[in-house]
């Protein structure tokens, strides 16, 4: 591959994924998740929105100033106090962008900017600018872009390009954008705005109202995006970001079929989730593709079966390869005789064929009313199925 083959991931998990309700993170918590996400190797940090708040200002100096690795970006609406006040914050950094943005949609625009086309143009013109006399490291964003008439955030985009901006990212920021027109308007903007500039990027930032959002950022990236914003466990306004885990894991586990890779340390993928998880207060959902508890456990007969022979029959991801210590087979009431067998073995239990028939019944009958049964409870069916003195005294030295 070569280098334009990079996807490079820009998490907004300290940003927008902090926006989301009941979120509050301090400094502290702040700087804490920012080296993990260094550790994790994404590439560029949205640390926040420094005007927003004196709390928001000094988490974002921190990591500006104590953490290394990523490109550190804050946020700035389109207006000099922001541009300023964001330089002042990420000025320390090794890297710094600042990551401007206005609305383009007629709904924006009439109701909460109440600015014309024209104006909007001038502005983005100007802050663009404004802030590339600082650095040459800059973003700018078409808010709303997929409410918007796409030949105006076309020529909006091609005027921050003039302007100095080195990364234009199209926001789907109501979730409303499908793949395929996602995937066009995308391709439109590499065609007309990018070109041939090897120094100017094409961004997706996709909101997940509908369930869409990472769908509608692989189909940026298939249409020529080579970066992708997200936040990681998908957390953000409303419904979410595009999940950063997702995205990472299936430009990896399907790189053919996106021509691209990303850089990141996909063993952190885990640990990133779980701090987010503890620092937020936001659960993982059990079933959470990549990162939930279930995302690697089987409890179907079938599948454990066929994981037992090889992995590969069921689990298109290797579980360690994004943190996990290994696959989990769950006993339950769907479970078959291999998992159960590879179950007992495991603490210890060896049981003749008859003792084996008899204690798996039970087990059946267990699981049917109490669901997936643990090791404890596992030894607890063993013990009321199986007198044998040798057997129980194994039974006692496994646990």
């Amino acid at each position: 591959m070569t280098s334009t083959d990079r996807v490079r991931i820009f998490d907004t998990t300290l940003r927008d994924g902090e926006q989301s309700p009941g979120i509050a993170l301090t400094p502290d918590q702040k700087v804490a998740i920012a080296h993990q996400l260094a550790r994790l190797g994404v590439d560029i940090i949205e640390a926040g929105f420094p005007v927003s708040s004196p709390g928001d200002f000094e988490a974002v100096q921190r990591i500006s100033r104590e953490v290394d690795g990523p490109v550190v970006a804050a946020l700035a609406r389109a207006n000099p106090v922001d541009i300023d006040t964001a330089w002042e914050a990420i000025k320390d950094a090794a890297s710094p962008r600042i990551h401007t943005f206005l609305a383009t949609s007629p709904i924006h625009m009439e109701h909460k900017l109440q600015m014309s086309e024209e104006e909007v143009l001038t502005a983005v013109k100007s802050s663009v600018a404004r802030a590339r006399e600082y650095t040459d490291d800059v973003e700018y964003s078409p808010e709303d872009a997929t409410r918007s008439d796409i030949e105006f955030v076309i020529a909006v985009c091609q005027a921050a390009v003039d302007a100095g901006a080195t990364t234009i990212n199209i926001p789907d920021t109501v979730g409303f954008a499908t793949p395929w027109d996602y995937g066009q308007m995308i391709s439109r903007i590499v065609t007309e705005v990018k070109g041939d500039r090897e120094d100017v990027f094409i961004s997706t930032h996709c909101h997940n109202d509908l369930g869409l959002a990472v769908a509608n950022s692989l189909a940026g990236v298939r249409a020529g995006a080579r970066q992708v914003e997200g936040a990681i466990n998908g957390i953000g306004e409303r419904a979410g970001n595009a999940s950063v885990e997702e995205v990472v894991m299936a430009i990896r586990t399907r790189t053919e079929a996106f021509g691209a890779d990303v850089g990141v340390n996909t063993s952190e993928l885990y640990a990133t989730s779980q701090m987010v998880s503890d620092y937020t207060g936001y659960p993982v959902q059990y079933n959470k593709a990549v990162v939930g508890r279930n995302a690697f456990a089987h409890e179907s007969g079938i599948h454990q079966h066929g994981v037992l022979r090889k992995r590969e029959t069921y689990e298109i991801m290797d579980p360690t390869a994004v943190g996990f210590s290994s696959n989990s087979l769950v006993i339950g009431k769907h479970s078959g005789r291999a998992a159960f067998k590879h179950t007992l073995a495991r603490i210890g239990v060896e049981l003749s064929d008859s003792d084996f028939d008899r204690v798996f019944n039970r087990m059946k009958q267990v699981a049917d009313q109490n669901g997936a049964l643990g090791d404890a409870r596992i030894r607890s069916i063993v013990e009321e199925v199986v007198s044998d003195s040798q057997v129980m005294q194994a039974i006692n030295q496994a646990f």
